[in-house]
């Protein structure tokens, strides 16, 4: 899959990258299924090694996907939770043989979950807000979160609201005006390019704004990206990314009271504008006994998130010890993880409100439909997450990249999230900054797909081979 234009993000720069399907078939009390899943394989996310070529990397991600599948084959469970624990526990295993890291081992378990989860509530005939609030996945969540035992996921989550907030990232080299594009790079595909285009078309109110660590780039880009977002939408709020780009808490606290200081800046500290700060420091010492002084002398920081340091069941918990308020979701990272996740968050919220706030934001690489997305959203919108960064619709013209019959399906499937442009293909829908989640939750986990052979062949050239 090509991008409209590159994304940098971090140490890398992305103008293509794999989309990978799988299927999985099995039943549960006689009753037979089959679950659908895909996922985009980013350059430096699972592993940001500047040293490595994506060639070098993608192989790994491959890797960790047929493990999973693998491990998850030909056997038996009891629920979905109970296959996903397993799967869990030796992909751990195989991870520590091979040296691969949680975040990167992970992949493979919540390719594997979402097929399972998909394949379950097209067995069941339920959405999947519906089998997480009647707990028909079978969740224990006191088995990941002690503070959790004895509940169930539908203790502390509301019900699923009809719409997200889009949060609208802007990636290192997004250019911000159209008068900033040379002629050469301009796009003639009808969606925006500039930052200023994309918030007018879009109704963008919310905003992800990534930060490379250098104060003689960052300081200029964004008193640019400041004014821009000003203007097109003067009740902004935003996010700012940190990008793993610092080493301790005391340089990104110095630079962020630069930004302080800076009166052309003085927009983004205005109350209410700042939701948190996610991932500045790098994996590597994020989660490091240091932070939690550094946290402490620091009364004034911003409320902070981890993102790439949450590779294990526990790592939220223990970044919480240490003075962050909350993680990221991505299903990239696990969809059973991330709902325990965000159940110890509103505990949290409950018993400890004093000490927030207390956040689970909604992350995205890039993510598109017809399958992804759509599982995506069917996560965040059942999780409560108000507001999700997406992308997938900026960095990609929709979803060109498929036959027209398939594009038609999913408009006619999703009126509400997709819609065929003067230009002759499918694109997302986004309306007053928001995208709908209506039909998200007349389907079994999103996109409810048909998983005819038909339907099959119009994702990839060769067909999808099924895995029992």
């Amino acid at each position: 899959m090509r991008t409209r234009f590159p994304f940098q993000y971090g140490i890398a720069s992305m103008t293509e990258l794999p989309h990978v399907f799988g299927v999985m078939e099995g039943d549960f009390k006689g009753v037979a299924w089959r679950g659908l899943a895909s996922e985009g394989l980013p350059p430096k996310w699972f592993t940001k090694d500047p040293e490595t070529r994506f060639e070098e990397d993608l192989p790994l991600m491959v890797e960790s996907i047929r493990n999973a599948a693998d491990l998850a084959s030909n056997s038996t469970y009891d629920s979905v939770f109970s296959a996903w624990r397993s799967l869990h526990g030796q992909q751990d295993c195989w991870a520590r043989e091979q040296g691969c890291p949680p975040l990167l081992a992970h992949l493979g378990t919540a390719f594997v979950e979402r097929m399972l989860i998909d394949g379950f509530c097209r067995g069941e005939g339920m959405s999947f807000a519906d089998a997480v609030h009647s707990n028909a996945l079978g969740i224990d969540l006191g088995s990941i979160h002690e503070e959790l035992a004895g509940t169930e996921p539908g203790d502390w989550l509301a019900a699923p609201g009809k719409s997200i907030i889009a949060r609208h990232t802007v990636g290192l080299g997004d250019p911000l005006r159209a008068g900033d594009i040379p002629e050469e790079d301009r796009i003639n595909d009808g969606l925006p390019h500039a930052l200023l285009d994309a918030s007018r078309l879009y109704g963008l109110t919310h905003f992800k704004i990534k930060i490379c660590g250098n104060l003689e780039v960052d300081v200029p880009r964004l008193r640019d990206v400041a004014a821009v977002i000003s203007e097109a939408s003067p009740g902004f709020r935003y996010t700012l990314d940190g990008n793993e780009q610092y080493r301790d808490i005391a340089t990104f606290r110095a630079h962020w009271e630069t930004y302080q200081a800076d009166p052309d800046l003085a927009v983004l500290f205005e109350k209410n504008r700042l939701l948190f700060v996610e991932q500045p420091l790098h994996r590597e010492v994020a989660l490091g006994g240091g932070v939690r002084d550094e946290l402490a002398a620091w009364p004034e920081a911003p409320p902070m998130i981890i993102d790439e340091s949450d590779g294990e069941l526990n790592s939220m918990s223990r970044a919480i010890t240490l003075g962050y308020r909350g993680t990221s979701h991505k299903n990239c990272k696990g969809v059973i993880k991330g709902l325990a996740n965000r159940c110890l968050i509103e505990w949290y919220r409950r018993n400890q409100p004093e000490e927030g706030p207390w956040l689970m934001s909604g992350e995205d690489l890039a993510n598109v439909g017809p399958v992804a997305l759509l599982n995506d959203l069917a996560a965040m919108s059942t999780f409560g997450v108000e507001d999700v960064e997406r992308n997938g619709h900026h960095y990609f013209a929709g979803l060109s990249m498929y036959p027209g019959e398939l594009q038609e399906m999913m408009c006619g499937r999703h009126p509400d999230l997709y819609e065929i442009r003067p230009e002759g293909y499918a694109s997302l829908r986004i309306e007053g900054g928001t995208i709908s989640t209506r039909s998200l939750g007349e389907a079994p986990f999103g996109h409810g797909l048909d998983l005819t052979p038909g339907v099959l062949d119009l994702l990839g050239e060769e067909g999808l081979p099924s895995t029992t």
